[in-house]
Formats: structure tokens, C-alpha cells, sequence
């Protein structure tokens, strides 16, 4: 039995033999040989146990099997056709659920223009956006419960995870206006030790970034306080808990960087989606603006 693809190519030799009026014609019609055309048609007799075609002389005319074939032939081509238009058409057709993760920080600092845009854009798209860690989001997206996370990129890829840089994050050591330290221009890295810090919770890939440039230079900060929130961390900066290493984006009158010419600090930012997963046309669309 010939398989499906065959049997649509049988079916255009057939019709196309009959609007054509020739094997020949038929032939240059669909730039193939009119062997490779009588084949087909011959694949078709078979499959069908009937013939399609009275060959007299150099004249062909359908037989009444082949009467009866031709529009069933040709609605099958059609809706084939269909198919194919409309499977075209679905990028442009943006509707549906789009499960989506990000941090807080991402986005309140990062996300309300694209988010704005997109909503206006495609109001047929259910955004169900969900707040939660980047490491979360990371396993959400893994597990299949979320399609795109926008995060912290891990520092190691994980596998099954693509990941897309979408913004560099410098982080800055940041106290309170009220701070010894406020006053400083630039700090040896060594003072990091020498008064309590609020960081990011152990667990996240921020808090590993900040540990891993500090244990570079031998320091092992003093932690008073850790938490997942990075606009809780600047609050507690801010009332004159201890310093912290917090994004640039973050800065304000309330907060004081100070320099540290040993320390470079930052995150990376971006999109994670799994590799196995083909992404919906809405989240499609989403990537495009966040990467505008």
C-alpha cells in the first residue's frame, strides 16, 4: 500500500491529466516525465482496482470509475490545501493561554513595556502570569506547567533548558544614606567582612553570583539577613540593617553605591523555555518584544 504522500501525488497526476487532456501536457504541467505521470496513474488503477483512463489512439477519456473519482480527487486536494493555508496562517492567528514566570524583580524593573504592548496588541491572549523565584520558575518551566520563564539565567545551564540572554545586570555594593560606609568613595573588598550585609536567599542564582565573586577574594560577608525579594532587601538597606549587592536598576536617592575596584558584579537576564517543547504562536510573539 502506498503511503500518504504518494497517494496525493497520484491524485494531482490524475486531475491534472484530465484538465491538461494528455499525459504529456500533464507532465509539463507538473514539470515531471510522462513516464514518472503514467506511473502515478498506473499506482492509482492499482490501489483502486479499477481503470481511470480508455486509452484509444492517441485519446484519452475517463472511464466512469474515473468520472465518479474526479470530485472526490479534487475536494481532496482542496481541503489539503486548506490545511496547509491555515497552518500558514496560525502565527497570525495569536489566541489562547500563555503561561508565563518571572521574578519580581524582572518584572516590575523590566517587563511592564513589553507586557503593555503585548496586551494591546493581543487581547485574545490569556496572560496567565505567574510571580515566583527564578529557580522555580526554571523547574515550573522544566516540569511543562509554564512555557516561558523570564529569570536570573542560571549561571550553569540545565539540561532540557534553552536560555536566551536578554539584559546584562550589573549589581553595585549599595548601603542606606545613614551608613557608615555612605560617605565612602571606594572600600578595600576586605571591609565587606567587617559589618553585617542583607543578601539574596542562599538558595538563588543571585546569592551564589554574589558568594562566588566575594569567596574569589577570600571574604565571607557577615549575613544578617537574606530574603528572596530584592525590593525587601532594599528596604532593609535602606533602614541601616547592613550593606547589600543589589541591582543597578534599583538606585535612588535612598541608596548609595560605593565602589569596590576588585569587585565586578552581574547577573544575567533572559528567557528560559524547554527544548522539546514547540513554543505557541503567543509566546512567539512575546519573545520577539521582549527581544525588541
Amino acid at each position: 500500500m502506498h503511503n500518504a504522500a504518494m497517494d496525493t501525488q497520484d491524485l494531482q497526476a490524475f486531475i491534472s491529466v484530465v484538465d491538461q487532456g494528455g499525459f504529456s501536457a500533464a507532465a509539463e504541467d507538473l514539470h515531471l516525465t510522462q513516464p514518472a505521470i503514467s506511473k502515478r496513474i498506473a499506482n492509482l488503477e492499482t490501489r483502486l482496482g479499477q481503470r481511470l483512463f480508455d486509452r484509444i489512439g492517441r485519446r484519452i477519456s475517463l472511464t466512469d470509475a474515473g468520472q465518479l473519482l474526479l470530485p472526490y480527487a479534487r475536494r481532496s486536494l482542496e481541503q489539503l490545501e486548506d490545511g496547509r493555508r491555515a497552518l500558514s496562517h496560525l502565527d497570525q492567528t495569536v489566541r489562547g493561554n500563555l503561561a508565563v514566570g518571572t521574578s519580581h524583580h524582572i518584572g516590575l524593573h523590566r517587563l511592564p513595556p513589553a507586557l503593555r504592548r503585548f496586551t494591546r496588541e493581543f487581547p485574545k491572549v490569556n496572560l496567565d502570569l505567574h510571580f515566583m523565584d527564578s529557580e522555580q520558575a526554571c523547574e515550573a518551566v522544566l516540569a511543562g506547567s509554564l512555557e516561558l520563564g523570564i529569570v536570573t539565567l542560571p549561571a550553569q545551564p540545565i539540561a532540557q533548558l534553552r536560555q536566551r540572554l536578554i539584559w546584562d545586570d550589573p549589581l553595585s555594593v549599595v548601603v542606606g544614606n545613614g551608613h557608615p560606609w555612605a560617605s565612602r568613595k571606594r572600600l578595600a573588598i576586605q571591609e565587606l567582612a567587617g559589618l553585617p550585609a542583607v543578601l539574596p536567599d542562599s538558595g538563588t542564582y543571585t546569592h551564589r553570583i554574589v558568594r562566588a565573586a566575594l569567596a574569589a577574594h577570600g571574604v565571607e560577608p557577615e549575613v544578617r539577613l537574606a530574603t528572596n525579594y530584592l525590593e525587601t532587601l532594599k528596604m532593609l538597606v535602606v533602614t541601616g540593617l547592613g550593606w547589600s549587592v543589589l541591582p543597578d536598576s534599583m538606585l535612588d536617592q535612598e541608596l548609595r553605591a560605593v565602589a569596590v575596584p576588585e569587585l565586578s558584579i552581574k547577573r544575567e537576564l533572559g528567557l528560559v523555555w524547554h527544548q522539546k517543547r514547540t513554543l505557541s504562536s503567543a509566546c512567539k510573539q512575546l519573545i520577539n518584544m521582549i527581544n525588541a
